[in-house]
C-alpha cells in the first residue's frame, strides 16, 4: 500500500491568518442620539449634563464606535466630548460603525507588522475566519505583502486563488 503524503504540509506555502491580528476585547457601539433632545437636537447644557451623569464603566477595556442613528447634525466637538469620558476607560474610541472600528484596529496592526519573514516566500492569505475580519484588512495586507513575497494567494491551500507573482 502506498504511503499517503500530505503535499500541503510539505509545501513551501506560508499561511497568513488575518484573524491572528484580531485585538482581544469587547466591541461596543454608542448611539449619541440618546443624549439629544428628541434624538435630534443637541442642547449643549443638557448634553453635557447627560454625559456627566452617565455610567461609563460598561465600556471598561472596550473598543468603542460612536455613531448617531438619527439624521441629527452633530458637531465634531460633541464626539470629542463623549471621547473625553471614554478615554479613561476604553481601549480605543472611533466615530463610525463596528466594521469601521474593526478596519481601524486592523489598519494599526498591519501598519506595524514585520513582514521580513515573508520575504521571497509563497504566501496564502487564509480566507475563512471565526472573528470579524473587514474587507479592508485583506486589501491592506495585500498592499503590505505585494512586492515582498514571491507569490500571494487567497483561500486555502487546496483551493487558492492566485493574486500576485513577482517577476
Amino acid at each position: 500500500m502506498e504511503e499517503i503524503v500530505n503535499r500541503v504540509a510539505n509545501s513551501k506555502l506560508k499561511t497568513f491568518n488575518l484573524e491572528d491580528l484580531y485585538p482581544a476585547g469587547k466591541r461596543e457601539q454608542i448611539d449619541i442620539s440618546q443624549w439629544l433632545t428628541e434624538g435630534f437636537i443637541l442642547r449643549e447644557k443638557d448634553f453635557r449634563e447627560s454625559l456627566k451623569n452617565y455610567d461609563w464603566s460598561a465600556y471598561n477595556d472596550a473598543y468603542v464606535a460612536l455613531h448617531c442613528s438619527t439624521n441629527a447634525i452633530v458637531p465634531a466637538w460633541a464626539y470629542m466630548l463623549v471621547t473625553t469620558y471614554l478615554q479613561p476607560v476604553a481601549k480605543k474610541v472611533v466615530v463610525g460603525s463596528l466594521e469601521e472600528l474593526e478596519t481601524i484596529l486592523y489598519t494599526e496592526q498591519i501598519q506595524t507588522l514585520d513582514v521580513t519573514a515573508y520575504q521571497d516566500e509563497y504566501v496564502i492569505v487564509k480566507g475563512c475566519s471565526n472573528k470579524p475580519v473587514p474587507q479592508n484588512a485583506y486589501i491592506l495586507l495585500t498592499q503590505k505583502l505585494q512586492g515582498i513575497v514571491k507569490s500571494l494567494m487567497f483561500g486555502e491551500a487546496c483551493s487558492s486563488v492566485p493574486l500576485y507573482k513577482s517577476k
